[in-house]
């Protein structure tokens, strides 16, 4: 059985997403009759040149060498894969896109400013190249990559969950924190695959996985209005992880625009 050549890559990120992936421990000998790491420098010191079957990706591009790296992967990589939140809609690292680089390197790295090469926006990897699977979350649910592994070796199409975290926390019987608690959560917009995690444990969903196929953040913005959240933390809850993609981009527009009118 020929096994599929992958190369998995980092870039900006803390390495959640790799690290997800090594503590699925005995599950990965299974995986590893699949596959085959031919770069992985998380995990081994053997790392070989493309072409490579799958690139799987974390991190936002965050600095000028990381945009020519990002571009030679999609050049060696069959399918190339955005792996969690960071590759997929910039994460953490898009934190400084609503701030002056400059001044953001003179309080972080006083005196040695200038020997950061730094872009002045972090963004997912689909802003330089063509991605063909996005797997959210941060960090990525292993049983995503797992299963998206196992789709592409069969030859068929990735079974990832379209619908909202509520979905998954009907199926675990969860008391609703928003109607119950009043909890700002977030879930009626986010993207399931998560088992919700948080909910499940008594915590507002936090959008790590994105927003849903086709989600209503203006009518979740009013709910948060209603409970008492300032138009200032209600951007917040839509701009933690999930800030570069259109549907809450949109949403933040027309909500602030609506209320600035007010």
């Amino acid at each position: 059985m020929k096994k599929a050549i992958v190369a998995v890559y980092k870039f900006g990120s803390c390495a959640g997403c790799q690290l997800e992936l090594l503590n699925y421990e005995e599950g990965l000998l299974d995986l590893l009759e699949l596959v085959d790491f031919a770069q992985f420098y998380e995990a081994t010191r053997d790392n070989r040149p493309g072409p490579y079957d799958l690139g799987l990706v974390e991190g936002a591009i965050i600095s000028p060498d990381q945009v020519e790296v990002i571009k030679k992967a999609r050049e060696d990589c069959k399918v190339l894969v955005a792996v969690g939140a960071c590759a997929t809609t910039g994460g953490v690292p898009a934190l400084k896109n609503d701030h002056e680089v400059g001044s953001l390197l003179t309080r972080v790295y006083p005196g040695n400013e200038k020997d950061i090469e730094t872009l002045n926006s972090g963004k997912g990897i689909d802003a330089y190249v063509k991605v063909d699977y996005y797997l959210q979350g941060c960090p990525v649910e292993r049983s995503e990559i797992l299963e998206l592994v196992h789709a592409l070796f069969l030859g068929r199409r990735p079974d990832l969950k379209p619908w909202p975290v509520c979905m998954e926390c009907k199926m675990k019987e969860n008391v609703c924190l928003v109607v119950s608690r009043s909890e700002s959560c977030m879930g009626p917009v986010t993207r399931a695959g998560c088992g919700a995690l948080c909910p499940t444990f008594g915590r507002p969903c936090y959008n790590c996985h994105g927003p849903m196929s086709n989600p209503n953040p203006k009518a979740l913005m009013d709910v948060f209005a209603a409970q008492g959240l300032s138009t200032e933390d209600i951007v917040r809850k839509f701009t933690g992880y999930a800030r570069e993609m259109e549907p809450f981009k949109k949403g933040i527009e027309e909500y602030v625009s609506r209320v600035t009118e007010k």
